[in-house]
């Protein structure tokens, strides 16, 4: 019974991280046509809100029991990572944002060592050790950072982000009171689609631009069947199972799996947009992939096993051989997402992170 619940775990975080890996092939052609990338981030939150309504209206009591949740979820595993690795996808390559993106679960060590204050292993420090040298690499930093400097810090933001919305995505889930993740998801949603229309001010979008066809790689597709993909797939479905599999996996492991959507935008966007990656960044991506790997297989248990009325987090730790061939493959970034990475926003992460993205 555990292992089946842990194989569709892993099945629901895989088919995330393909959904957030899809977001950013089908984002990229609507900014290249004139829309604001935080338009687009707009769209994308708000129509996801908008399909969602119904299940914040069925989890409305949510708002009076995990205020603090829903706030933020919305404004940064939502808002926070799609804004930033959108961003960022406007002034360098979707492969080398999501790679960036997807150093969220390195990131997120850092914050079970210096915020939690938890142990972290000497695998996990070589793992963070070995994302910085790929990110390194991605980079190509010896060549005077030959990328745009600010589309890189925008990446290391939604990276950032990221690495929170694993956090958030499982917070919670060992308590009596657990909040359901649709009406989380949903809230996030709605609370972000808030935050975004101050931040976007969508009544200044290009609107034309949606009633025209957008280049994907030479084939003309129209706009808003991109941005039908971006809200359908590659936001509530890609949230819906991201969040799900978390909760069934928990953040070390999900974190993992979501690697995997590196690797798909990074396909999507050789095979779609056309675009290549030189040697030693693909290198440095592997790198980073291998890197947020062994951070995230390393996170010791919060407690021993035995103590009080479970171990950690209450689910049994990560077995290596429980990842599965493919499990490295949802880096997103990948991520990626956040991608952890993606994020996400995404994000990622951008998603997916990120928008992920």
């Amino acid at each position: 019974m555990q292992a089946s619940g842990r194989n569709a775990g892993l099945g629901l975080a895989l088919v995330s991280a393909c959904a957030f890996g899809g977001s950013g092939v089908a984002a990229k052609p609507l900014i290249e046509a004139g829309l604001d990338p935080l338009h687009v981030v707009w769209l994308r939150v708000a129509g996801a809100a908008l399909v969602m309504s119904p299940l914040a209206w069925r989890h409305r009591g949510l708002l009076f029991r995990k205020p603090a949740l829903l706030a933020g979820f919305g404004l940064v595993a939502v808002a926070g990572v799609q804004a930033f690795y959108f961003a960022s996808l406007s002034r360098i390559p979707v492969g080398v944002a999501l790679l960036l993106e997807y150093l969220g679960p390195a990131l997120l060590l850092g914050y079970i060592r210096f915020v939690q204050r938890k142990p972290v292993t000497r695998a996990a420090a070589a793992g963070a050790a070995v994302a910085v040298v790929g990110l390194a690499c991605v980079v190509e930093i010896w060549a005077g950072l030959r990328l745009d400097p600010l589309g890189v810090l925008l990446g290391v933001a939604a990276a950032c982000c990221q690495a929170f919305y694993f956090v958030l995505a499982d917070q919670g889930a060992d308590g009596e009171d657990v909040p359901d993740p649709f009406g989380v998801i949903a809230y996030g949603m709605v609370i972000g689609a808030l935050v975004m229309t101050v931040i976007a001010r969508p009544w200044e979008m290009r609107w034309a631009v949606l009633g025209r066809d957008a280049d994907v790689g030479g084939l003309a597709v129209p706009a808003l069947v991109l941005v039908g993909w971006v809200v359908l797939i590659a936001t509530v479905a890609a949230y819906l199972t991201g969040v799900v599999s978390v909760r069934m996996l928990s953040p070390q492991v999900a974190g993992v799996v979501a690697c995997l959507e590196a690797v798909v935008a990074t396909v999507l966007a050789w095979v779609l947009l056309k675009e290549h990656l030189s040697t030693p960044q693909i290198i440095g991506g592997a790198l980073v992939l291998g890197g947020a790997f062994i951070a995230q297989t390393s996170r010791p248990a919060a407690s021993k096993p035995g103590a009080g009325s479970g171990a950690g987090d209450g689910r049994s730790a990560p077995d290596p051989a429980a990842l599965g061939p493919g499990a490295m493959d949802q880096a997103v970034l990948g991520g990626d997402r956040a991608a952890a990475e993606r994020g996400a926003v995404e994000p990622g992460a951008l998603d997916r992170t990120a928008a992920t993205a």
